[in-house]
């Protein structure tokens, strides 16, 4: 299976490929692996979770903030995340969008395809309704990285 990997960032790209490359019966293995992956939240967001903001298309309870360094186009954005340990399955998503954008330009986050949760190639292995709360962590990210980086 391939997909179209234009308009990501190298790293999303490699994600993109790594699942596409894999037989559906693996793919489950390597969201899983990704929700372990996920970073923990910095000091000063766990102990401010009212600086994060909700997420209420995932299944699951998920918050996230973007951090940016710089304003414009090449402005630097970080991403971060809390979710439950007992959401693998939202917290694999975070961990996609964490390994895929994090580090990445505001220009680069702001033109990531809206259908990247299709890309993964997890439509019949994940409930629509949880690749819809992987949008709308994208919508959310995107948002924040162009009012924050002043695009």
């Amino acid at each position: 299976m391939t997909a179209d990997t234009s308009g990501l960032t190298e790293a999303m790209a490699e994600v993109v490929s790594d699942f596409n490359e894999l037989p559906s019966s693996e793919r489950l293995n390597l969201l899983l692996e990704f929700s372990t992956e996920l970073p923990a939240l910095p000091e000063r967001y766990a102990e401010h979770p009212d600086l994060l903001e909700p997420v209420p298309e995932c299944q699951s309870p998920i918050f996230l903030i973007v951090d940016v360094e710089g304003t414009g186009d090449d402005a630097t954005v970080h991403l971060h995340f809390s979710a439950p340990p007992e959401a693998p399955t939202t917290r694999g998503f975070a961990g996609i969008l964490h390994e895929g954008l994090d580090g990445s330009s505001a220009r680069e986050v702001v033109d990531t395809p809206n259908d990247l949760p299709g890309l993964l190639a997890l439509n019949d292995l994940v409930s629509p309704l949880r690749l819809r709360g992987m949008a709308g962590m994208l919508g959310r990210i995107k948002r924040q990285t162009t009012q924050k980086a002043g695009l």
